[in-house]
């Protein structure tokens, strides 16, 4: 029944459900389609709970209306759907390679990425990528190093949602636009919150062109990923609305992500981030081993990056920080 229903709904462009595509077989389910099932194991996992005490753009923020890794993985997985369904694709894999997509970021944002890759190849590591980890969480490292046991597409859609190569599904390509899509608009809204941005700030030609808010721009963008998709064979934008897109983008990199307030916190955290690494590869014995196969240097890169920013400066502070110097 749960086959035929999906049959009669999706469009021939759709990636379909079954057969299930799993790296260890497994009987189907009679309620779920194997891309649902995935869905629930993500949710249910460990990773994805971490996620709402990890970095979107602010270290730590103490106001309680700030985007954290999990709301942006919800804003994002909500507005692929969206997009999914407009085109007759796969909503449960799309669902399932949003919520999953951001699994493997690190503490600290965009910065603690690029401590995490440097204190990598520091030491001989072949460096740190966050998709390329959420990867690897997801088919190594969840339920104590036995893994979710995923499907093909929602593994590949994961590895690809960003980096030089476009996911082969259309589900997998939403996420990768929508992603951009979900974070340089709410990041914008963080950031004039926060007072790092006034709206006068914003660029203005863009802001015409997309809308005066974060609701407004999604909007348009939403609607001409949608309109340029239909016909296209891919996942796709006007060029004048990808151009706009992209140039917001740098702007946010360059005035936010990577501008003077976050550059006040860079050296603070390839500090800890280079300290704890360091601190761990000395003391190899206590890193868990969910990874057998794995290198002295992989078991400190994914003890690392699976702490949530409050857990990695609660740890650093309780190796580093003299005791009567604690507030």
């Amino acid at each position: 029944m749960t086959r035929q229903r999906e049959e009669k709904y999706l469009g021939p462009r759709a990636t379909r459900s079954y057969p299930a595509d799993r790296p260890e077989p497994e009987p189907d389910s009679q309620w779920r389609t194997p891309f649902q099932r995935d869905r629930d194991r993500i949710v249910h996992s460990k990773s994805f709970r971490r996620l709402m005490h990890k970095t979107q753009v602010f270290i730590a923020p103490e106001g309680d209306h700030y985007r954290t890794r999990l709301t942006h993985t919800l804003e994002a997985t909500g507005i692929a759907r969206t997009v999914a369904r407009a085109l007759r694709l796969n909503e449960d894999l799309t669902e399932a390679i949003g919520l999953a997509h951001d699994l493997g970021h690190p503490p600290f944002g965009h910065i603690g990425e690029q401590a995490l890759d440097e204190a990598s190849r520091s030491h001989g590591g072949q460096g740190f990528k966050h998709n390329e980890n959420s990867l690897r969480v997801v088919d190594v490292l969840e339920r104590e190093g036995r893994g979710l046991n995923l499907n093909q597409p929602v593994r590949e859609g994961i590895l690809k949602h960003t980096g030089p190569v476009k996911s082969e599904s259309l589900e997998g390509q939403i996420v990768r636009l929508v992603d951009r899509v979900a974070y340089i608009n709410h990041d914008i809204d963080d950031a004039l919150r926060a007072g790092i941005l006034s709206s006068e700030d914003l660029p203005n030609e863009e802001i015409a062109m997309l809308g005066p808010t974060g609701a407004s721009r999604i909007d348009s963008l939403v609607k001409d990923i949608v309109n340029q998709s239909r016909d296209a064979g891919e996942i796709v934008q006007s060029e004048h609305m990808g151009m706009a897109m992209l140039r917001l983008r740098k702007f946010m990199f360059d005035n936010v992500y990577l501008g003077g307030e976050a550059r006040k916190d860079h050296d603070r955290v390839h500090g800890v981030i280079r300290a704890l690494f360091e601190h761990y590869l000395e003391r190899i014995e206590e890193v868990p081993v969910l990874d057998p196969g794995a290198d002295p240097i992989q078991r400190v890169t994914d003890l690392l990056a699976g702490m949530t920013d409050r857990y990695c400066i609660a740890i650093f502070t309780s190796i580093y920080v003299p005791e009567g110097s604690r507030f």
